[in-house]
């Protein structure tokens, strides 16, 4: 009954009203939630606990945001912006793909910053773009958010090649990614060619590889000259690694790609 139920809802309601839906919820029931011990650089409230989160085999304790929906790594990477780059503060542009509704309210808020969302779902952001095939010219913007989206794309290096095309010289792109920090190369198996079965090679139903020690090699050979790997969870310390709930560094590295 709850599955059919769901069917009928997501036939008679649009996805971005299903969106919209979804964080208003979030947002009603984050009272449930109240308390001192965990705080969320996002949206600024403090709570008991997060929600947790998981795939159906491993669930992440206090891993989501019960008001803004933020992630671990999301709250890494607002801590590494306000302290290592102008974006939030100075007049430049950004390219986000795939954008985190945390950081999205934040960067839309913005007044100085030239905001481009992008997803290949049309609900999903402003703008419908694939990053295999952006639509920019050459050397047109400052910085790029990829966060979690390249395990994701049929033709990795085509997408990193996209991204070091459009950026400007100078140009950064943020990027992060699940990393299997037991495998010393990224795994990708043609075997997996079902939700299920992604999932037991991947530990997502949507990935198509799963990352390993190899992530700075394969962005250098997609066309970045520099390639930096930040874990800014050590700079922050452990007081604060705690009380964000800023999670174990297998989500949570900065690739701080440059564009010579």
């Amino acid at each position: 009954m709850k599955t059919f139920l769901k069917l009928c809802y997501q036939k008679l309601i649009p996805e971005r009203r299903r969106i919209r839906n979804r964080l208003m919820f979030n947002k009603l029931t984050s009272v449930l939630y109240r308390g001192k011990n965990l705080k969320c650089n996002c949206c600024g409230r403090s709570f008991r606990r997060f929600k947790a989160k998981g795939n159906g085999i491993v669930s992440r304790l206090n891993a989501e945001c019960p008001y803004c929906g933020s992630l671990e790594r999301t709250r890494v990477l607002l801590f590494y912006l306000q302290n290592k780059t102008p974006l939030l503060t100075k007049p430049v542009s950004l390219l986000h793909f795939a954008p985190e509704w945390s950081l999205a309210a934040i960067f839309k808020k913005l007044p100085l910053l030239q905001y481009v969302s992008a997803d290949i779902n049309p609900n999903l952001a402003r703008y419908q773009m694939d990053i295999m095939d952006i639509p920019m010219r050459p050397n047109t913007v400052d910085y790029i958010i990829c966060s979690h989206v390249l395990g994701h794309i049929p033709d990795e290096r085509k997408a990193i090649s996209e991204m070091h095309r459009v950026l400007k010289p100078k140009g950064i792109a943020l990027i992060m990614t699940i990393i299997d920090p037991n495998n010393p190369k990224t795994f990708e198996t043609a075997d997996a060619d079902t939700p299920q079965k992604r999932l037991q090679y991947y530990s997502e139903p949507d990935l198509l590889r799963l990352h390993g020690g190899d992530v700075q090699e394969r962005l250098i050979a997609g066309g970045f000259e520099k390639v930096e790997i930040i874990d800014y969870r050590q700079t922050l310390g452990d007081e604060i690694c705690r009380k964000y709930a800023l999670g174990d560094g297998s989500r949570e590295l900065i690739f701080r790609c440059e564009k010579i």
